[in-house]
Parts: C-alpha cells; structure tokens; sequence
C-alpha cells in the first residue's frame, strides 16, 4: 500500500486546479466555449502557474512522496500550461530531471515539458509530443530528425509515433459526454496564444 504523501494538503490544491483546467481544456479542444470562457480560462492557468511557482520555491519539484503520484501529475500539467512564464517552465524542467532520477517523477513527464519548451524558444521538437489544432484537426508541430523520433520515443518510454496519433485522433473526435479512455492519454491541451491552441499527446 503506498505510504501517504507529506503533504496532502498541496497534493488536494494541485488535483482540485489541475482536475477543473483539465475540463476547461477539453471544451476549449472542441470549441465549446466562448471567448470570455477562453478568457476565464486562461486566468485560471495564470493563476495556477503562480501557485505552482509558490510550491516549488519552497519544496522543490512537488514528486511523488511530497504529494503523491497523481498531485505530481497534476503539477506537470499545470506547468506544461505555463507557456506565459516560460523561464519557470525551463526551471521545472531542470527540477524535473533531477525528480526523474530520484524516483519522483516519470521520464515521460519530462520529455513532454521538454518538447514543450523547445517549441516555446523556437525550435522543433524532440519526442513529438506537441500539437496545435489546425482547421483540419490536430496538427503535429515541427520535430527534429524525424527518421529518428522513435528510437528517441522508445528510450524514454513513449509509443511509437503512429500509435499516439491514432490515439489523439480518436481522443479528439469523441464526444465531449464519452467517458474514461483507457488508451495512453497524457493529452491536457492547452492554448499558447489566442489563435492556436496547443497540446501535449502521449
């Protein structure tokens, strides 16, 4: 059974934000909201950055034993929505390679927030993990060597490329009442600008 984490009290904050800007990114994903939705919503994802930013100055990378496997979830999908501070995002990932190696966190975290902020300085990505949503659907966003991408997928233990899409595709065109998937869903999109909407695909 696994131990309680140290912090409960952060862990129950960081599901709370994290679970209600899920929703509010699902919608937005299917284009359901309006523009003071969109609006409310990215308030919200400032306002958990700052919060997140908090935490971190005074514990750390929030990982697993501070506050449990899904709260350090939720703060990686706080921090991947963080494209308006992107220098914290960087720190996060600096933080992240070090929870990694400590048991704290998951390599396929990192490799998300990774590509992430390689996309946020410009540059392609590695892992291709990262979308935007196009007129067409879901759009894959430049990827470095990409004759190499699942060799570089497979080393930090993600699907291979082709599985992932099919998976997002599916994600994306199911109807916003479907329940659960069981399929690999690390997908919490999430929009960078007020014209593109971005996301992170397992």
């Amino acid at each position: 059974m696994p131990s309680q984490p140290l912090r409960p009290d952060i862990a129950r904050t960081l599901l709370e934000r994290a679970e209600t800007a899920r929703e509010v990114h699902i919608k937005l994903s299917r284009g359901l909201l309006s523009e003071a939705e969109i609006n409310q919503g990215r308030h919200a994802d400032h306002a958990n950055a700052q919060l997140l930013r908090r935490i971190v100055g005074e514990h750390g990378w929030p990982g697993r034993s501070l506050v449990g496997a899904d709260a350090a979830a939720a703060a990686w999908q706080i921090v991947l929505r963080s494209d308006h501070l992107p220098d914290f995002q960087r720190l996060a990932l600096r933080l992240l390679a070090t929870a990694v190696e400590r048991g704290e966190a998951t390599i396929q975290q990192w490799a998300h927030l990774h590509d992430r902020c390689s996309i946020n300085a410009g540059a392609a990505q590695l892992y291709g993990t990262q979308y935007r949503l196009g007129p067409n659907g879901a759009e894959v966003v430049p990827i470095r060597e990409p004759e190499n991408l699942d060799a570089r997928r497979t080393s930090v233990g993600l699907v291979p490329f082709a599985t992932a899409q099919e998976a997002l595709r599916r994600r994306q065109t199911r109807e916003p009442e479907a329940g659960p998937t069981e399929e690999p869903c690390d997908d919490d999109p999430h929009h960078a600008e007020a014209a593109e909407f971005v996301g992170s695909a397992a």
